[in-house]
């Protein structure tokens, strides 16, 4: 925990820290929630749904310097899904040579030995503690994510439905600003002993 929160307050000089982490399951189930509707007029779900198409994973990466998400949704979030992700689309790729600080969870996927191997490199790998996902970053974001764009939605089919998290996330990163004090008042910070 003090790593990470160390991370967190004063950032590597040689790299940036991004959080890391799976969303998911995205299942075409009506979502409940609120919505703007015409007074009298109520937008109607459908009862039901059948999961003919399937579920998908979005494998996010939150960048604390620029607060920019990227994120890739996938059919499998296994480890071969996770390290494509680091290595092409997300995070090697768009910064080459420089230092990188990942903030992840203890999912399985994570620790298989091939990611760690290909990590050794220039990228360390700061594991959260177990059953502290609060601690990472990008857990906020996701919060936001599923209140903006899922619920109150009935979402016909995944392209439906990737668009609409599409334009949430390229709405959110015109308005991104950098992250800081994460959590200052928080009991996290002076636990009880």
């Amino acid at each position: 925990m003090r790593r990470v929160l160390d991370l967190y307050d004063t950032r590597p000089p040689d790299g940036r820290v991004i959080c890391v982490d799976e969303f998911g399951p995205l299942n075409l189930m009506p979502g409940k929630g609120r919505a703007w509707r015409p007074a009298g007029r109520p937008v109607r779900q459908r009862a039901t749904y059948t999961r003919t198409q399937g579920v998908r994973h979005m494998l996010a990466s939150l960048d604390l310097a620029t607060s920019g998400m990227t994120y890739r949704i996938r059919t499998r979030k296994r480890w071969p899904q996770f390290l494509d992700i680091l290595k092409l689309k997300m995070l090697r790729r768009r910064r080459p040579g420089e230092r990188l600080y990942l903030v992840m969870d203890n999912y399985g996927p994570h620790k298989r030995p091939e990611v760690p191997a290909w990590c050794a490199d220039n990228i360390e790998l700061v594991f959260l503690p177990t059953n502290a996902s609060r601690l990472n970053w990008i857990e906020c974001e996701f919060t936001a994510l599923r209140y903006f764009a899922l619920d109150g939605t009935g979402h016909r089919g995944h392209t439906e439905q990737n668009t609409a998290v599409g334009d949430y996330v390229r709405w959110r990163n015109t308005r991104a600003q950098p992250k800081r004090h994460f959590a200052i008042n928080s009991p996290i910070r002076h636990p009880i002993t």
